[in-house]
């Protein structure tokens, strides 16, 4: 085993950020803390594939999160990349609009025959925002029912107003709704994926519900013909449905989760991974419904640039013709029977939730669970590797990774055993024990 120091000038970096920066960090899941505060190498200053370089010029193999699901093809793809590079250099805006806009809208189209219009934003958060504008806009009615995990805006962050439990299970417990506007209190409300009933007793007591948003696959598949369901109840009620894919989008289908199943939503919405690392996101949608975008006001400067709507193209054509969902559940696979056969081997009891682009465990210690994983982290980083609880599977990773990465994992569950058994986990650690709370509903 080759061991990797400590990220000397990326742990001192970080320091400095959190009295510059509130937080430290733009997103709050690249924060140290949440992976190994005081140990995390925390910037880089390379990636191409699955390598990432830290400050220092320590190398690792990224079995994390890959830019929070950002770089399904991986880091720097060649192809991606040298598309980017000729629109930069052709320029990247103008007065006039990029023609790459609406060659983008006729190809999302085309994936999506129930989908006849499309608007673009460049992030998920504001690409969410316009998707429920524009449906309550359509419905005539404001308030949102929804399950799943759809941003930071004030129309989600408001069901925490009447609770601040509300929003526990559907990724972050505790939110605090501070700043959001206390007259949004009673617009947004939640219930339980794959619960029907919970669904039916939320729209029973409101009468004024215009939008039912939903992530349509996360970690559980749809049981009883929920999705199906779900749609029939919008339907009834004179909602717009809403599926947000910006997470599960184009992992296991081109074009979308949805599509395998057979349900399709009024109003679709993708990020995330449509741009490999290039900012972009669409809000795809039926022509009737999407038209009432023009009775409101939807506008910003940097929607009309050229580089994300250039970078989704050449995306998306290299997932359909390299098949990339196909081999992300291949390598998904691999990476989770691995971690069975290694837990089995060392008498570790872990959890693990699918699907395989998206592979997850868990220790199952109860409060001691975290510290664990805590642990992990850090001895697959002193081997090399950004590793967690998740795979954000991508392209960019081999059978030759896997392996790699699977015979570190060996010794780590040997190591990790060791101290559980000799309740030596926190003397083990050292630092602080990571920070949780990412627990997802879907």
């Amino acid at each position: 085993m080759k061991k990797t120091g400590i990220s000397k000038k990326g742990v001192a970096l970080w320091k400095k950020a959190k009295k510059l920066i509130p937080g430290g960090s733009q997103l709050l899941s690249k924060r140290s803390e949440m992976f190994l505060p005081e140990q995390w190498p925390s910037y880089y200053k390379k990636a191409k594939g699955i390598e990432v370089w830290d400050l220092d010029g320590n190398k690792y193999l990224d079995f994390s999160i890959m830019g929070i699901g950002a770089c399904t093809l991986g880091y720097a793809d060649p192809d991606v990349n040298q598309a980017v590079k000729k629109a930069i250099d052709n320029g990247s805006m103008a007065t006039l609009n990029c023609s790459e806009e609406v060659e983008l809208a006729e190809f999302l189209c085309k994936l999506h025959p129930w989908a006849k219009m499309a608007r673009f934003a460049r992030t998920g958060g504001e690409s969410m925002a316009i998707a429920v504008r524009i449906a309550r806009v359509y419905s005539g009615k404001d308030k949102v029912v929804f399950c799943g995990y759809h941003g930071w805006s004030d129309w989600y962050l408001a069901a925490n107003l009447a609770d601040q439990k509300n929003l526990d299970g559907h990724l972050l417990p505790g939110l605090d709704p501070a700043g959001v506007p206390r007259g949004l209190k009673g617009t947004t409300l939640t219930f339980s994926y794959n619960n029907i009933a919970e669904l039916e007793k939320v729209v029973s007591e409101h009468k004024d519900i215009g939008v039912i948003v939903v992530e349509p696959f996360r970690h559980q598949e749809p049981r009883d013909n929920f999705l199906q369901k779900v749609k029939e109840i919008a339907g009834r009620i004179g909602a717009v449905l809403i599926f947000d894919e910006i997470s599960i989008g184009w992992r296991l289908n081109v074009g979308g989760v949805h599509l395998l199943f057979g349900v399709n939503p009024d109003i679709a919405v993708f990020a995330k991974a449509m741009g490999n690392g290039f900012p972009m996101a669409a809000i795809i949608g039926r022509e009737e419904v999407m038209q009432a975008a023009q009775k409101t006001f939807i506008s910003s400067t940097y929607w009309t640039e050229r580089i994300g709507p250039t970078a989704a193209l050449a995306t998306i054509k290299k997932m359909k013709k390299e098949n990339v969902p196909a081999h992300l559940k291949k390598i998904g696979k691999m990476i989770g029977d691995g971690w069975k056969k290694m837990a089995k081997k060392h008498g570790l009891k872990i959890n693990i939730l699918g699907p395989e682009a998206l592979i997850t465990f868990s220790f199952d210690y109860g409060l001691d669970s975290q510290a664990i994983r805590t642990l992990f982290t850090q001895e697959m980083l002193r081997r090399g590797f950004l590793a967690s609880g998740s795979v954000y599977v991508s392209f960019a990773h081999k059978e030759n990774h896997v392996k790699k990465y699977l015979a570190e994992v060996d010794e780590v569950f040997g190591i990790v055993k060791n101290a559980i058994d000799g309740k030596k986990v926190q003397t083990i650690l050292k630092g602080p024990i990571a920070h949780s709370g990412f627990k997802r509903l879907t």
